[in-house]
C-alpha cells in the first residue's frame, strides 16, 4: 500500500522521511539476495558460454577422430568436360583413367502430327493411348468430346504423370503447322524405355512403332564407361559407386578419348582441420585462464573463479590428450606418439601453438601415421567395463586416437549417464548428471532459492511499511488530540474571571 502523507501535521516530525529511511535499512539484506541472484545469472550465462566453447571443441575433436572424417581429397584431371569428379569420405590415394563410351538417355516418342491440337481426334468415346514403362501398364481413354492433342497430353500427365511427362510440339512451321504429341519417359537408361506404345484414338496414329523406328525418336540407352579398363554401365549418369568414395558424373561422351585422373589426399584441408581444433581447445583454455586469474589489485578475474567445472573441464580434456602410453612414446622411433612430436606445441599457459613447418614435414613424411595420433582405426571396445568406472570410458582396442579419445571424453560431461548400482532399487543403477548439466542445475536451484527469499522478504517488508504508517499516525492522531485538549483548556483557563483576558 502507499504511503500516507501526514507529515508534521500534528507532531512536526517529517514522518514520511522517516519511514522511507527505516524501509531503506530494512530493504539492504534483500539488496544483498538481489545481488547474490545476479551473480548467480551470471556465473549461469558463462557456464553457458562455456559449454558452447567445450561443444565446439567436441565438434572439432570429431573432425578428426576416423580417418573418414579426418582425411580429405583432392583430383586433380587430365582434362575437363567429360566428368565431374570429386573425392569425399572412404576414398584412396590412387590414380584412374576413363573413357566415357555414351551418356544415359531418356525413352522418347513422337506420335504422327497433325494440323489442328486442338481438334478433337477420337470419334467414339473409350478410345485409348496405352503402353507399358517402370512395371507399370497404362492404358488412358478418352470422350471423343475431349480428345484433342493437348487433352490427350494432359490426360497421359494426370494418370501416368509419375512414369512418363507428354506435351505437344509444333515440328513444321506456322503457315504449315505439323502439331506431334511427345511421350517421354521420366528416368534414363534401357529399364525405363516406353514399350508396347499404341493408340486407338482415330486421329492419333504411329507408322512406325518399333524400337528405334521414325516414332521412337530417341531410344533410351544407358551410359557406358570404361572405368580403369572396365566396362560399366548405370542407367544414368552417375557413376558415383564405382570408385569408393569418389563421386563421378559423366559430362559428354568421347569414345576414342581416355582420360586420367588422380586421387590424392589434401594436406591442406588436413592442417586446417587440425588449426581449427586447436583453435578450439584455446578458446576452453583462454576462458578457463580468465576466469580463474586473481589480482592483488582488482581481485578475481571472473565470477567463475575457483569454480570446480572449470578445474574440472581443463582436467578432462588434457587428460585425453596428454595421458599418452609412455612404453608407446618409447616405442615410437619415427616420433608420431604425442602432438609435441608433430609441432603441436605446448606453451606456458596451457595453449597450444603449431609449429607449421614441423607439422607440413611430419605429414611429408608419413601421412598415415600422423592421422593415426588423431584418429581411432579400429573403433572403440571398454572390454565391457562396469558403467561409472574409470575403464569404463577406455579404449581397450589397440588404437585410440587422442582426438577420439576427447570427443568421449568430453560427451562424458553432457546429458545424463549411468552410474553405480541403486542400494535402494535391486537391479537399477543411479543416474547422475553430466558435469554442466549438475553444475546449471546447482546453479538455478541457487536463483529460485534467492527468488524465494527475496519474495519473502518483499512481503515482510511491506508489512513493516504498512505497520509504520500505522503508528506513526496513530501518532499523529494522539498529538492532535493533545493538541486540541490544550487549546481548549488554554482557553478555559484564559476565561475565567480575573484572568487578563477577561
Amino acid at each position: 500500500m502507499g504511503i500516507i502523507s501526514f507529515s508534521g501535521l500534528a507532531s512536526g516530525l517529517d514522518t514520511s522521511s522517516i519511514i522511507s529511511q527505516l524501509v531503506a535499512l530494512e530493504r539492504i539484506p534483500i539488496q544483498i539476495m538481489e545481488y547474490n541472484q545476479a551473480a548467480e545469472q551470471t556465473k549461469l550465462d558463462l557456464v553457458g558460454t562455456f559449454k558452447g566453447f567445450v561443444q565446439s571443441l567436441q565438434s572439432k575433436a570429431q573432425e578428426l577422430s576416423t580417418m573418414d572424417s579426418l582425411y580429405s581429397f583432392a583430383v586433380e584431371s587430365s582434362q575437363d568436360g567429360l566428368a565431374s569428379i570429386s573425392a569425399g569420405s572412404g576414398a584412396q590415394a590412387g590414380t584412374h583413367t576413363l573413357t566415357v563410351n555414351a551418356m544415359a538417355t531418356t525413352d522418347r516418342w513422337a506420335f504422327d502430327g497433325v494440323v489442328d491440337p486442338d481438334a478433337d481426334l477420337g470419334t467414339v468415346d473409350g478410345q485409348s493411348v496405352s503402353f507399358d514403362v517402370n512395371g507399370n501398364s497404362y492404358n488412358i481413354a478418352f470422350n471423343a468430346a475431349d480428345s484433342s492433342l493437348n487433352e490427350i497430353a494432359a490426360e497421359i500427365n494426370s494418370q501416368a504423370g509419375d512414369d512418363v511427362s507428354a506435351s505437344v510440339i509444333n515440328a513444321g512451321t506456322s503457315s504449315n503447322p505439323d502439331w506431334q504429341l511427345v511421350l517421354a519417359s521420366d528416368s534414363t537408361g534401357v529399364d525405363a524405355r516406353v514399350t508396347n506404345l499404341a493408340s486407338a484414338v482415330a486421329g492419333l496414329t504411329l507408322s512406325d512403332p518399333a524400337v528405334g523406328g521414325s516414332n521412337n525418336v530417341v531410344v533410351g540407352e544407358n551410359a557406358s564407361a570404361t572405368v580403369d579398363g572396365i566396362l560399366v554401365e548405370r542407367t544414368d549418369n552417375d557413376f558415383s559407386d564405382v570408385i569408393q568414395g569418389v563421386s563421378l558424373s559423366l559430362l559428354s561422351a568421347d569414345p576414342g578419348n581416355e582420360m586420367s585422373f588422380t586421387v590424392s589426399a589434401d594436406k591442406e584441408a588436413i592442417k586446417t582441420k587440425v588449426q581449427e581444433f586447436v583453435d578450439a581447445y584455446n578458446e576452453v583454455i583462454n576462458f578457463v585462464n580468465a576466469q580463474n586469474t586473481y589480482d592483488e589489485d582488482s581481485g578475481a578475474g571472473g565470477e567463475l573463479f575457483g569454480d570446480t567445472i572449470l578445474t574440472s573441464v581443463r582436467g578432462e580434456v588434457q587428460r585425453a590428450l596428454y595421458d599418452v602410453d609412455l612404453d608407446e612414446v618409447l616405442n615410437d622411433p619415427d616420433g608420431f606418439s604425442t602432438m609435441s612430436l608433430i609441432g603441436i606445441d605446448t606453451n606456458s599457459d596451457g595453449t597450444l601453438t603449431i609449429d607449421s613447418a614441423t607439422l607440413d614435414s611430419k605429414m611429408d613424411e608419413n601421412l598415415a601415421l600422423f592421422s593415426d595420433l588423431f584418429a581411432d582405426t579400429d573403433g572403440f571396445d571398454n572390454g565391457g567395463a562396469a558403467p561409472n568406472t574409470s575403464d569404463y570410458y577406455t579404449d581397450t582396442t589397440a588404437d585410440t586416437g587422442l582426438a577420439d579419445r576427447l570427443y568421449r571424453a568430453i560427451d562424458h560431461m553432457f546429458g545424463t549417464f549411468e552410474g553405480p548400482p541403486d542400494p535402494g532399487n535391486p537391479g537399477e543403477n543411479i543416474v547422475l548428471d553430466g558435469l554442466f548439466d549438475a553444475r546449471t542445475d546447482a546453479i538455478n536451484g541457487n536463483i529460485e532459492r534467492f527468488t524465494k527469499q527475496i519474495e519473502g522478504a518483499e512481503w515482510r517488508l511491506e508489512m513493516f511499511e504498512q505497520n509504520l504508517v500505522a503508528r506513526f499516525a496513530t501518532l499523529e492522531e494522539v498529538m492532535g488530540q493533545l493538541q486540541a485538549q490544550g487549546a481548549a483548556l488554554s482557553n478555559a483557563l484564559l476565561s475565567l474571571p480575573g484572568s487578563s483576558n477577561s
